[in-house]
């Protein structure tokens, strides 16, 4: 894991994208502050930019830095998920203008799987993570389920568990509002 590790450290500073294996499934992922870099995943991806896409932090703390205003229930929810969550907060700042929503919004999950928190521990900024397969397409459950064509887009492909056959799903999405607004978009 630890060549894995820092090769993707090294593609991720110079701007390039990594195949990677997150807490749900395995994902394209980027430099969640660099354009150029996110426009290279919706380019990947065929996906329009308007779509936005969701980043992954190690550590709650981190929120603050990223979005204006913390909604108070974000951190109960965050405590009590039994399993991945991605919540949307309004008000995202000092990320990549083209992974936020029209409305300003940003999904952030707090990942608590080993690679990608030592990857995002040591890069120091929040990392993109997008499914691994074409917009409209199905998610891979494995990495075996991920093109050829995929895999060759990316600029490093991390062999940390690509063995792995057990099923990923994706997590479940809430979105907050202002106001202290809860809506559950996937469960």
């Amino acid at each position: 894991m630890e060549e894995d590790l820092k090769k993707a450290l090294e593609v991720l500073r110079n701007g390039g994208i990594i195949l990677y294996p997150t807490d749900t499934i395995w994902g394209l992922g980027c430099d969640a502050t660099n354009e150029e870099a996110a426009a290279k995943i919706y380019a990947i991806k065929k996906r329009s930019d308007s779509k936005s896409m969701l980043v992954l932090m190690e550590n709650v703390n981190l929120l603050e830095r990223y979005v204006e205003e913390v909604p108070a229930i974000a951190y109960d929810l965050i405590e009590v998920a039994d399993k991945p969550m991605t919540i949307i907060y309004p008000g995202a700042r000092n990320l990549a203008k083209n992974l936020i929503a029209a409305d300003g919004t940003i999904g952030i999950r707090i990942t608590s799987e080993t690679f990608t928190r030592q990857l995002i521990q040591r890069f120091r900024k929040p990392v993109v993570s997008t499914s691994a397969n074409r917009s409209g397409e199905p998610s891979p459950a494995t990495f075996a389920d991920i093109s050829e064509e995929i895999k060759a887009s990316a600029d490093y492909v991390v062999n940390y568990r690509q063995d792995d056959s057990m099923p990923a799903s994706p997590s479940s999405i809430i979105k907050l509002g202002v106001g202290g607004q809860v809506e559950i978009l996937r469960k």
